[in-house]
């Protein structure tokens, strides 16, 4: 008897310890220190990155919008984590085309609040409706969408058919659904496995979004502020759970029998979304107009805007 309460106290003093040891790291790893409340949106460091607010049922949304009141309206939907900061070359160009356009942070990513809410297909695209509704823009919009934002702009233009007039699409998340690994799914251990694993890599992680990411040293420098927010890692983790995960390829069918006019580009060496994907999604969506982007990976109308560009803005205005 004295011998297994000898091994019990040591269990649990080696538990207490690994225990311990667990909560060092995860606070020695948690970015996670200040609040994105209306004072933050005061500093010097989130005044510069621009734009305007508005309240919608879940929270702030953080946007720019620009152009003519009476110009043709064309809304940029962001991907996993990077916010609007990644369409810059892409909304200088279509603002100076003439276009009217909208970019917006998703929830939980840049400037936008992070609610604590189940960031699912439905939560993007109340989002999206309720951003439009408050912004008074009721006539059909043209939409695209980058990576996760692909699925995003897809999902909104079959639930609302009538707001959404053309869909233009860049190397977009899609498939059917994946099951994640276990350490993500687990509650309590995924938030952990997102504060000491992932979380530290995701800045460093952007550079293989480019194939020569030594161009654009402030694209990685401006993904950091938004990390030190609460709420950040718990939108992304969510977004794995419920809508990474999740099967994206009725939409793209939908998408594809609804005849709308699609535009489909994607750079050749993307690592994120390979390359090989865009023919499952041409099945899918067969009217797609498609141009392959030479010497990209995930951001090609970042890294190649004067092919990018004039493509996109010949799509806008047929």
């Amino acid at each position: 008897m004295r011998l297994l309460k000898f091994f019990g106290i040591v269990l649990i003093v080696v538990a207490v310890a690994a225990a311990a040891v667990c909560y060092g790291i995860y606070r020695r790893n948690d970015q996670e220190v200040l609040t994105l409340d209306g004072a933050a949106r005061q500093t010097r460091e989130v005044l510069a990155s621009g734009g305007s607010y508005v309240e919608l049922k879940e929270g702030v949304t953080h946007f720019e919008l620009s152009g003519p009141a009476d110009a043709q309206t064309v809304v940029l939907v962001h991907g996993f984590s990077v916010p609007y900061y990644i369409w810059d070359p892409t909304f200088t160009a279509l603002t100076s085309a003439g276009f009217r356009v909208l970019r917006y942070d998703l929830f939980g990513r840049g400037w936008s609040d992070r609610p604590d809410a189940t960031y699912d297909p439905e939560f993007f695209d109340q989002q999206l409706l309720q951003l439009l509704d408050a912004l008074g823009i009721r006539g059909p919009v043209d939409i695209a969408g980058v990576s996760m934002g692909g699925p995003i702009a897809v999902n909104f233009a079959v639930r609302h058919p009538g707001r959404v007039r053309r869909v233009a699409l860049f190397d977009p998340a899609y498939g059917p659904a994946v099951s994640l690994p276990w350490k993500l799914r687990a509650p309590l251990f995924g938030e952990y496995q997102m504060c000491v694993k992932i979380a530290p890599t995701l800045a460093a992680g952007q550079r293989e979004d480019f194939v020569h990411p030594e161009r654009y040293p402030d694209y990685f420098e401006d993904y950091l502020p938004q990390m030190r927010y609460r709420g950040f890692r718990h939108a992304l983790l969510s977004s794995l759970r419920n809508f990474i995960s999740r099967d994206s390829t009725r939409a793209f069918q939908q998408l594809g029998a609804s005849g709308k006019p699609v535009l489909l580009v994607w750079g050749r060496a993307d690592q994120d979304v390979p390359f090989a994907i865009s023919d499952d999604v041409r099945k899918a969506v067969p009217q797609a107009e498609f141009h392959p982007i030479d010497d990209a990976a995930h951001v090609p109308f970042y890294e190649h805007p004067e092919i990018v560009n004039p493509v996109l803005i010949d799509f806008l205005r047929r």
